[in-house]
């Protein structure tokens, strides 16, 4: 593989990155992840505006969206793939072994993992920890990750492939790496940004594809939805078949499976979408 690192495509073997990094000594940095499809990328530009926010967030400088754009087209064009992870991180460079943060500037860095079309339906599971609603961090996609890696690593012991979280007041928040929708009398909800959960970029597209309504939910909504379902960047939008022990009829459902359709159409006849 071949990846992008601080200006400069590397063979994977040669690239380097200190060891100094801020992003890597105290997880001061943020990433996007990207959905490549044979050389392409979707939702793009909504994915480098976020990137934008989180470094805001953080107090970063603004990323140069034109360098991440060339950066982004030459691992592609180096890492010919028919499905992809494209992560673009971006990092507090080098700086003390603390948290303050040095003046060397960011550090920017392009990767592609081959990955494999989602199943249509998957199981998860609630964990007992709690997402706060009033971090510093909420909002912002930081590679401050070790809660999700935690969560998901039960998850999969479990045999289910995400955990969902429920914020500090047991409201019903987000997965791992995902956010959740759930159908009620045949009308979709997903629960405010205001619960803690992550803007995601397929969240925000399925919304406004499928009419879906932001709801304060609480967490026990798992035990009577009609259907639910995940969205995020590789999961596009995916039934859920069990939550715990529980398995709603038939997944996906009516409703879900509608919604998958129409996100499938709306996003194959435009790859650079706006909400």
């Amino acid at each position: 593989m071949k990846l992008w690192v601080n200006g400069a495509l590397h063979d994977e073997a040669d690239a380097r990155f200190s060891v100094l990094d801020h992003g890597l000594t105290v997880g001061d940095g943020v990433f996007e992840t990207v959905k490549a499809v044979r050389g392409g990328t979707f939702a793009l530009t909504l994915h480098l505006e976020r990137l934008t926010r989180s470094a805001r967030g953080l107090g970063l400088p603004d990323p140069d969206h034109d360098e991440i754009r060339r950066a982004c087209a030459a691992v592609l064009e180096a890492n010919p793939t028919e499905l992809g992870r494209l992560r673009i991180t971006y990092t507090g460079g080098v700086s003390p072994l603390g948290s303050e943060r040095g003046d060397s500037g960011p550090g920017l860095v392009v990767a592609l993992g081959a990955t494999a079309r989602r199943a249509d339906s998957t199981a998860v599971i609630t964990v007992p920890w709690t997402r706060n609603e009033r971090s510093a961090l909420v909002g912002l996609k930081t590679t401050s990750y070790a809660e999700n890696v935690v969560a998901l690593a039960r998850a999969h012991a479990a045999g289910a492939s995400e955990a969902l979280f429920p914020n500090t007041r047991d409201r019903l928040c987000e997965g791992t790496g995902s956010n959740v929708f759930v159908v009620l009398d045949g009308r979709i909800h997903t629960p405010p940004v205001a619960s803690g959960c992550l803007p995601g970029i397929t969240r925000a597209l399925a919304i406004e594809w499928t009419g879906a309504e932001e709801t304060d939910l609480p967490m026990d909504v798992l035990e009577h939805a009609d259907e639910i379902f995940l969205t995020s960047t590789l999961r596009d939008v995916q039934a859920v078949h069990r939550v715990d022990g529980r398995e709603p009829a038939g997944a996906p459902g009516p409703v879900t499976a509608k919604a998958m359709r129409v996100f499938e159409e709306r996003a194959a006849a435009d790859a650079d979408p706006r909400p």
